[in-house]
């Protein structure tokens, strides 16, 4: 877990990857274990506990932010006094229900950059199998322009 919370300031319980899988020079890839014990199963769908599809996004919007902060480090993209931002979402389509005891993969591809924002694609796996796709742009956001 050191290595993500080097990279993104998300935390428990609002962290949705648990391990990064590898980081290349224009993907990434990072996977989740669905525990039963995640608190929002207690009323999303009581019973038959479905994974939120929100979360499933999130969990590609923080795989990516992974990705960028990785490459901020590296400073092959921008500075870095800045923090990947969520700024558009497109196009998400639901292929599979994801529930306790899943192991899902998430992986991200960088598409095109324009000044602060970034492009990027992604989806969710399970057993091998489409969960979720989704288009998103994230934007560099400076600490100092935040307040």
């Amino acid at each position: 877990m050191e290595d993500i919370y080097r990279r993104i300031p998300h935390r428990p319980p609002f962290l949705f990857i648990d391990k990064i899988l590898e980081i290349k020079e224009c993907e990434a890839k990072a996977s989740l274990t669905i525990r039963p014990d995640f608190p929002f199963f207690e009323g999303h769908y009581p019973g038959n506990p479905i994974m939120p599809g929100v979360l499933l996004c999130e969990a590609v919007f923080q795989t990516g932010a992974v990705f960028l902060s990785d490459h901020l480090q590296a400073g092959s993209l921008t500075d870095e006094s800045a923090t990947p931002v969520l700024s558009r979402i497109r196009d998400a389509r639901f292929k599979r229900m994801v529930k306790p005891g899943d192991v899902v993969e998430i992986s991200v591809s960088l598409g095109e950059k324009m000044g602060q924002f970034f492009s990027m694609t992604g989806e969710v796996r399970k057993e091998g199998k489409v969960a979720l796709t989704i288009s998103y742009a994230l934007a560099m956001v400076r600490e100092d322009s935040q307040k």
